[in-house]
């Protein structure tokens, strides 16, 4: 089964959104930080140009600190500064903020020098749906003001909000491409829940977990938990599939019930309690 998922209300936002990009001057691009290759759109760059791009990682609390050091230094060595956050508790958000301001800074300076008054500088939050982007905006807002969800497609409609007299906001719903070409990312999109659950299987992808797991430990296994599965359900998956893990693990826990087993695992990832696990490292183990 190919995992796609455009649904309209995303279809019309990106046209409202590429409208409205004309009038900003930052852009906050929020990603998954267990998948942040993944949940990067491929058309941001094109879309935002030369506007001052903030770029938030987001759920920095599901990696561990070394694998947070790994992604700091690539993203260093491609000239990009990386800011780390995990909004629902508000870690990383004031240098998000600060960079935000700095950002506004330099708008201000120029428009000065073409005799303009200042004026708060208008940011943007972009990124896939469920990465984060409306916990992230009430965090920098101190309060409740944009709804955030634990799942996708809570945003749907484009919203301006002033978080002082410097700076504006924009939420924007999840954007996603109109079309997945890498199954393998649209995979880790629907294990961390960064698409919408009508576009999988559950079964299929909670398998799938399972192999991301296994070859992780067989080639990386120092930035995981140590025997993350075995810890958690104390079935070992030595020599066994994802498929095939999921259906023992069904038969010893959940009466067979494939479903329901599949759901508790995905569930147990996306809450952290299988421990810190990166489905991506800026290196090919």
């Amino acid at each position: 089964m190919t995992i796609q998922w455009y649904p309209g209300h995303i279809a019309k936002a990106e046209k409202a959104l590429k409208e409205q990009l004309k009038r900003v001057d930052v852009v906050l691009e929020v990603r998954d930080a267990r998948i942040p290759l993944a949940t990067h759109h491929p058309h941001l760059s094109q879309w935002i140009g030369s506007k001052t791009r903030v770029l938030v990682l987001n759920r920095v609390d599901m990696i561990s600190p070394r694998v947070r050091q790994l992604w700091g230094e690539w993203f260093q060595s491609e000239g990009e500064t990386p800011y780390f956050t995990n909004a629902q508790q508000g870690t990383g958000v004031i240098a998000v903020k600060k960079a935000a301001q700095d950002a506004g800074i330099e708008v201000n300076r120029k428009r000065l020098t073409r005799d303009m008054l200042p004026r708060p500088v208008r940011a943007v939050v972009i990124g896939f749906p469920n990465v984060g982007k409306s916990a992230l905006i009430n965090r920098l807002l101190n309060r409740q003001v944009v709804e955030s969800a634990r799942r996708a497609g809570v945003t749907r409609q484009l919203r301006w909000v002033r978080i002082s007299d410097e700076i504006e906001l924009l939420d924007a719903p999840g954007i996603i491409p109109l079309k997945l070409d890498f199954q393998e990312d649209a995979l880790k999109l629907a294990i961390c829940d960064d698409i919408g659950e009508a576009s999988y299987d559950n079964q299929r992808v909670a398998a799938a977990l399972i192999d991301f797991i296994q070859d992780l430990e067989a080639t990386a296994a120092s930035f995981l938990p140590p025997s993350p599965l075995q810890s958690r359900y104390g079935l070992a998956p030595t020599l066994m599939t994802g498929e095939d893990y999921l259906q023992a693990l069904a038969a010893g826990r959940y009466q067979g019930d494939i479903e329901r087993a599949a759901r508790q695992l995905l569930n147990d990832f996306r809450t952290g309690l299988l421990g810190a696990i990166p489905l991506e490292l800026p290196f090919t183990p």
